[in-house]
């Protein structure tokens, strides 16, 4: 375990291969296909080394202390920092398909050496980083039997001198190491004050289900990290408005059936579509579709989805269309999804959105968006539908 741990390699949210492929059902005319890019959003597989978040999966939450600090809050106040939250957010996110069951430690479990000879960071050395693993997972092991856990949480002391909030990440390993007759391929460590960024454990635990960071992080560390996606789905910011993740992600987890996914023919020609808001109650049969895609190229598509007051989006800044590209091709924090911005030449919600210009990015009854991609592609919001929902009429000019 300690040559493993000392010889990994991590960081943010990424792993530095891909992992096996294996046939899923997911499918169809519009499902892109899976490239070896880091969190690929193709559709047409699964890898296996990532747990799929459907039925019941169990973390455990283990809490680490240092030997230069004395905890100032119990592991009970620090899990409840997270949870229930948590789980009522993937609850309603997945429409009661995925069910996150926390298992708290009650004590907290000593590290061998003081929290500042760590040096915990964002970017963190690869041994340092190694030696906080590895001192981890051997502290608890006596402990806690990693066997049981479908993933696990290491959240530290947030008052020790030494623990940076900067550094919670997914870090994922270029081998898996074996614990209790188990492989651990990835650890979410939590360095957190309390209370957390909101959401924060959410996006962490979407990468342990295949979820790119939606964000860009800029070389020079100064541009806008939000230019993307902005407030929608918390895999680009924990703190947006709309962190209800997009309908691509819920199709992609298998929170959304192929069903209600309604893809536009390839050929030339208009189709009609009726989008109920993504995150409004439970799904119902055939007849509500929540993701319209219009495949453009190869490895990216054009998906429409509507987006209102309900559910996670309860503090949305605009309802209405959304319009955004995905990429199957492009891997995490390189633009797998960029939300197209209904509304260009105005932005909302200052103050509280993490980027306005495309806080009102979704189109409204009689706008329309055209595109030169895919052979020319046009689309307009003709009306409001059944059961709260937006009419959208599609016109392809010509084939992909």
């Amino acid at each position: 375990m300690a040559a493993v741990l000392t010889a990994l390699t991590a960081f943010m949210g990424m792993a530095l291969i891909a992992g096996p492929v294996t046939a899923q059902a997911a499918g169809g005319p519009c499902a892109l296909p899976r490239t070896d890019a880091h969190h690929s959003l193709g559709l047409d597989s699964w890898n296996p080394s990532y747990p799929r978040p459907r039925g019941t999966l169990d973390a455990a939450m283990i809490f680490l202390s240092f030997p230069d600090s004395r905890p100032l809050a119990t592991p009970r106040e620090l899990a409840a920092d997270h949870f229930p939250a948590t789980t009522r957010f993937f609850t309603r996110a997945s429409y009661g398909a995925f069910t996150l069951r926390p298992h708290p430690a009650k004590r907290w479990i000593e590290m061998p050496q003081e929290s500042t000879s760590y040096e915990i960071q964002r970017d963190w050395d690869s041994g340092r980083r190694g030696s906080y693993l590895r001192d981890a997972v051997a502290a608890a092991d006596p402990h806690v039997d990693f066997g049981a856990y479908d993933f696990v949480y290491l959240v530290a002391d947030p008052d020790a001198p030494g623990v940076n909030s900067d550094a919670t990440k997914v870090v994922n390993f270029d081998d898996p190491i074996e614990a209790d007759g188990t492989e651990l391929r990835r650890l979410v460590t939590v360095f957190e004050q309390s209370p957390p960024d909101r959401n924060v454990l959410a996006h962490e635990t979407g990468h342990v289900f295949d979820l790119p960071d939606l964000y860009q992080r800029p070389e020079d560390g100064k541009a806008d990290w939000d230019t993307y996606v902005g407030d929608w789905d918390l895999m680009g910011s924990q703190f947006g408005l709309a962190p209800d993740p997009f309908g691509w992600h819920k199709w992609k987890l298998g929170w959304l059936e192929r069903r209600n996914v309604s893809c536009v023919p390839d050929r030339a020609g208009t189709s009609r579509h009726t989008l109920r808001p993504l995150g409004a109650g439970p799904l119902g049969g055939a007849d509500d579709k929540r993701l319209t895609v219009v495949r453009t190229g190869p490895y990216e598509a054009l998906a429409l989805e509507a987006r209102g007051r309900y559910g996670n989006d309860s503090a949305v800044c605009q309802s209405g269309v959304l319009m955004y590209w995905v990429r199957s091709d492009r891997a995490s924090t390189e633009g797998p999804v960029e939300v197209i911005d209904g509304h260009p030449r105005r932005g909302a919600c200052v103050g509280s959105s993490v980027l306005p210009q495309l806080a009102d990015a979704p189109l409204r009854v009689g706008e329309s968006y055209a595109t030169e991609r895919g052979g020319g592609v046009r689309v307009e919001v003709t009306g409001r539908g059944a059961r709260h929902g937006w009419d959208v009429k599609v016109t392809r000019d010509g084939p992909v």
